[in-house]
């Protein structure tokens, strides 16, 4: 005797077609058609830049609005409605993608194609002193960002992380709470902020307003990178697992010893990736070094003596004061451009390389 849930069987029932008599199956594109219907727009877009000679950027929104609407009309007659919009948000998604990514390109393909003119050993071997039109160089000005960068770096990350291990191993009450709402306000303040307090408390322990010197610049860079130091040092020790600071306490160990000997090493590979990171977001920073530093043209490897020179203010001056004619200064602000991008760049793949080789060993 069937049970009272059972359904009789009819004889007839499609295993693919639901209660609502709707086919769960349809019609397919075909592999290619996302890219045949790419390649076609794109041709569209290139017959309206060069042939009607429209915009460019006004051409590629054209070109991927008709992708959009083909692959939709397209995929809703055979495929269905459900499809259709899965493959409509996907074509909006990736063109959000590649209209975020244009101004990169853009930028990229312009200082390169701008600054290589320029990228010949005595523009890495020679100075500006003396040179008035074509010829010299940013060697110091390379040595000038080492110097104040590793300046900043010597000041920022023992602070940074002494501030971080504070908050997390011993912080509790009003005083850290104070901590974090202030680290929470100087990472957000302008970096120009940074140049006037470093110039101003110069200015006031010297005696003197026309004051500039290398020191001055590193100290501005330390109150932008400290936050960043503190943050990301916060954050990788927050991520080690109380388990071993437990297991360590409960073998007699001190907690200064445990923080020393098992927090921190556990933590080392995202600590020092944040303080790459922290290098690579100060190292181009303009406005500070100009209230700060300042510019010369010869070599002054002294930071507690008068102005020094930087890459960020080099390629600035050379930009706003150009010489004459003014060919040659605009080639070395390109090239300095340039040489910025691709210190930063490799820092960030440094900060990858050490998070890979330095990350805590698992057994597969």
């Amino acid at each position: 005797m069937p049970s009272p849930t059972s359904t009789p069987d009819t004889g007839d029932t499609d295993l693919h077609t639901p209660l609502s008599g709707v086919p769960l199956t349809q019609g397919q594109l075909p592999k290619y058609a996302s890219w045949a219907v790419l390649a076609v727009a794109a041709l569209f877009g290139l017959g309206l830049w060069w042939l009607a000679d429209w915009n460019i950027a006004g051409a590629a929104i054209v070109a991927a609005a008709a992708y959009a609407v083909v692959i939709y009309a397209w995929s809703r007659t055979v495929e269905g409605p459900r499809k259709a919009k899965d493959r409509l948000v996907t074509a909006l998604v990736t063109g959000a993608f590649l209209l975020a990514l244009l101004p990169l390109i853009s930028v990229i393909v312009t200082v390169v194609s701008k600054g290589l003119a320029r990228f010949d050993s005595e523009f890495f071997t020679h100075s500006m002193r003396g040179v008035l039109g074509e010829g010299g160089g940013v060697y110091h000005a390379i040595m000038g960002t080492l110097i104040i960068t590793g300046l900043a770096t010597v000041i920022s990350v023992p602070v940074g992380m002494l501030t971080a291990i504070y908050l997390v191993e011993y912080g509790k009450g009003k005083l850290a709470k104070a901590i974090t709402f202030f680290v929470d306000v100087m990472t957000g303040i302008p970096s120009i902020v940074a140049g006037l307090f470093a110039y101003s408390l110069f200015a006031l322990l010297f005696d003197n307003t026309g004051i500039r010197m290398g020191m001055m610049g590193a100290i501005a860079l330390s109150v932008l990178m400290t936050p960043v130091v503190v943050r990301s040092t916060e954050e990788m020790l927050k991520l080690v697992p109380n388990e071993l600071r437990e297991a360590s306490y409960a073998l007699g160990v001190p907690k200064w010893r445990t923080i020393l000997k098992v927090v921190l090493p556990t933590a080392l590979a995202g600590i020092a990736t944040g303080v790459t990171l922290a290098i690579a977001r100060v190292i181009g920073e303009t406005a500070p070094l100009l209230v700060t530093v300042g510019i010369t043209t010869g070599d002054n490897f002294d930071p507690f003596d008068d102005r020094m020179a930087t890459l960020p203010v080099f390629a600035y001056y050379q930009y706003v004061a150009p010489g004459t004619p003014p060919e040659p200064s605009l080639d070395r602000a390109w090239a300095a451009a340039l040489l910025l991008i691709i210190i930063v760049m490799v820092l960030n793949l440094i900060a990858r390389l050490i998070s890979r080789l330095f990350a805590p060993k698992t057994r597969g």
